[in-house]
């Protein structure tokens, strides 16, 4: 193991770490309620477990086909980690990760929560997920528009193999973050209301926040951020 790739990830990692705290002492809230995913994306598994021998037991993958050779790999090595599918995926890879992830950030469609539930059923779990939501409006995103979530939520009992844990977004990307914060104080506003009126308790994840706007994300109420380079640098392999 390279030393100073190692003093790199810890350093990256403790500074990520006091940084949200700061930001949620900051907003009121209770550093312990957020949850740092670590996207490992583009980067090897000696990181990972540069990551993981550092108290960093999430992690995050944008891509199936990585994620699926990554899981083999922590089992393969021993490594205890949680890991969860954050970006866009197909309906034709969900049966790869469905019951090897704890959550599902980016379900952005009916036939992907179809596609979920016929794979959870054939193992008989229940998959954890986040509906993606475009609060932007931007065209490049993915995602429900916001008036749509009602009529998913309507049709819960129809899913009886996923739990819809929360809602998750991207936010456009700003030079100043502090732009953000109407992005993810829309999607907490969401994520209440649609708690409230469709006795939807288990709506508790914010998935929100990246490596240029955590902090904002963290002020707005994110419970899960999506951080990368921060910790790993750029992607080099």
């Amino acid at each position: 193991m390279n030393d100073s790739r190692k003093n790199l990830i810890e350093n990256n990692l403790d500074s990520l770490r006091e940084a949200i705290d700061v930001a949620a002492i900051a907003a009121g809230r209770d550093p312990v309620s957020i949850k740092l995913v670590a996207v490992t994306k583009s980067h090897p598994l000696s990181d990972i477990e540069i990551a993981l021998s550092h108290g960093q037991q999430t992690l995050g993958e944008n891509r199936v086909q990585e994620l699926t050779e990554k899981i083999e790999a922590t089992k393969e090595h021993g490594l205890a980690c949680e890991w969860h599918m954050i970006g866009t995926l197909q309906t034709n890879k969900v049966r790869f990760i469905v019951g090897e992830v704890a959550l599902i950030h980016s379900v952005d469609r009916i036939r992907l929560l179809r596609a979920i539930e016929k794979y959870a059923s054939q193992q008989g779990i229940v998959q954890d997920v986040l509906l993606q939501v475009n609060v932007s409006g931007e065209s490049s995103k993915h995602g429900f528009g916001p008036e749509n979530l009602g009529h998913v939520l309507e049709h819960q009992q129809d899913f009886p193999h996923i739990r819809i844990m929360g809602l998750m977004t991207m936010a456009p990307h700003f030079e100043d973050p502090e732009q953000t914060r109407p992005v993810f104080a829309r999607l907490r506003q969401l994520r209440d209301e649609l708690a409230v009126k469709y006795n939807s308790p288990q709506l508790t994840e914010l998935s929100m926040g990246m490596t240029n706007d955590y902090i904002q994300a963290v002020g707005e109420g994110a419970t899960l951020v999506r951080v990368g380079s921060a910790i790993f640098g750029q992607q080099y392999c």
